[in-house]
């Protein structure tokens, strides 16, 4: 197999799936690869590099994707956009911190992320606003995220409702009113 970003890039999220953030190490992917560390430096920059194109892979799915048009407002497009990040992220393991370093560089390849603040926009925030709004969102759902994956890694017992939605409905509610 020739080595190529998206092979480096695919077996990154491979390393994170099974084992977490952790144990995702340029050293541990290049072993996983066959290849020499060096070797993967002629893909990526560096590990903030890599982390966020592994954050592009999880996250650029038709499946993540909203149509305006689908919805009665807006705000139920907003609404259904951060349910399914919120779906999408919690079986994969360390998923808010890989998704945090790539929105912290700026990248600009994350489609959901520019979505949600088009539909902000949309909704009638200015483009400040509506960056602030963006940000406000994904801090609920990465800490949602968090919250949940960490409950199931200390096996903690929790009642079914973390709520998500409802803090989700509430800020929502308050970007659009």
């Amino acid at each position: 197999m020739a080595l190529t970003q998206l092979t480096v890039v695919d077996t990154a999220v491979d390393i994170l799936q099974q084992f977490g953030l952790a144990d995702l190490s340029m050293r541990r992917l290049a072993k996983e690869l066959d290849v020499q560390v060096g070797a993967l430096y002629w893909h990526v920059k560096n590990k903030q590099e890599l982390l966020a194109q592994v954050a592009a892979k999880l996250l650029n799915t038709p499946q993540l994707s909203v149509d305006v048009e689908d919805f009665k407002t807006p705000a139920d497009a907003i609404l259904q956009l951060c349910r399914r990040l919120y779906l999408a992220l919690l079986p994969i393991q360390d998923s808010p911190e890989v998704i945090e370093v790539a929105t912290a560089m700026q990248a600009t390849e994350l489609v959901p992320v520019l979505q949600l603040r088009e539909l902000l926009e949309a909704s009638g925030l200015s483009g400040e606003n509506a960056r602030h709004g963006q940000q406000l969102l994904l801090n609920h759902i990465l800490g949602s995220v968090a919250f949940r994956q960490n409950l199931v890694q200390l096996d903690v017992d929790a009642p079914l409702a973390d709520g998500f939605d409802w803090g989700l409905q509430r800020a929502v509610a308050g970007l659009v009113s």
